[in-house]
C-alpha cells in the first residue's frame, strides 16, 4: 500500500475550502498527475456524485471512477475508485483554525490480486507524487505546510 498525507494552512474559510476540495472537477488545477476529470453522477459535490479521473500512469493515461462514500458538508469527504489493478481511497478533512482552517489530505492507493505483491516498490514512488501534489495544493489554497 501506498499513502500520502500533507496538511496545508490556509486562510481561506472552512466552508471555502470545503466546498473546492469536495469537488473533483478541481483536481486538475493542483495534481499535475490528472489529466482531466468529467463529473460523471451529480452537480459538483455531494452524496451520490462520482467523477471520471484520467491520471498519468507509467504506461500511459488511466482513468478512473471516483464515487463520494463519505461526504459531511465543510468538515470531510471521501472517495473511492478501484479498477482491476488497484484501488484509490482519497479523505479530505477541514478543520476551522481560527484565522481560515487547515485541509488535510489523505491518499491511499493499494495494488489488487497478484499486483499486491508490488506495493512496496509503488510506496516508494508514491511520495514524489505526492509531493507535487501536496506543492499544488498550497499554491491553489494560497497557504504553508502544516506537515
Amino acid at each position: 500500500m501506498a499513502r500520502y498525507v500533507t496538511t496545508v494552512r490556509t486562510a481561506m474559510s472552512p466552508e471555502d475550502a470545503f466546498a473546492y476540495m469536495a469537488d473533483l472537477r478541481h483536481f486538475a488545477d493542483w495534481d499535475p498527475g490528472v489529466r482531466r476529470v468529467a463529473q460523471v453522477d451529480g452537480n459538483g459535490a455531494g452524496p451520490g456524485a462520482s467523477f471520471d479521473v484520467t491520471v498519468a500512469g507509467p504506461v500511459g493515461d488511466m482513468t478512473l471512477r471516483y464515487r463520494t462514500l463519505t461526504f459531511r458538508p465543510t468538515t470531510s469527504v471521501v472517495v473511492e475508485a478501484s479498477n482491476l489493478w488497484m484501488t484509490s481511497h482519497d479523505r479530505v478533512v477541514v478543520e476551522p483554525d481560527g484565522q481560515g482552517c487547515t485541509v488535510t489530505y489523505d491518499a491511499e492507493v493499494r495494488l489488487r490480486g497478484p499486483l499486491h505483491v508490488a506495493d512496496a516498490l509503488m510506496a516508494a514512488g508514491f511520495d514524489k507524487v505526492g509531493d507535487r501534489a501536496a506543492a499544488g495544493l498550497r499554491r491553489v489554497l494560497e497557504g504553508e505546510f502544516v506537515k
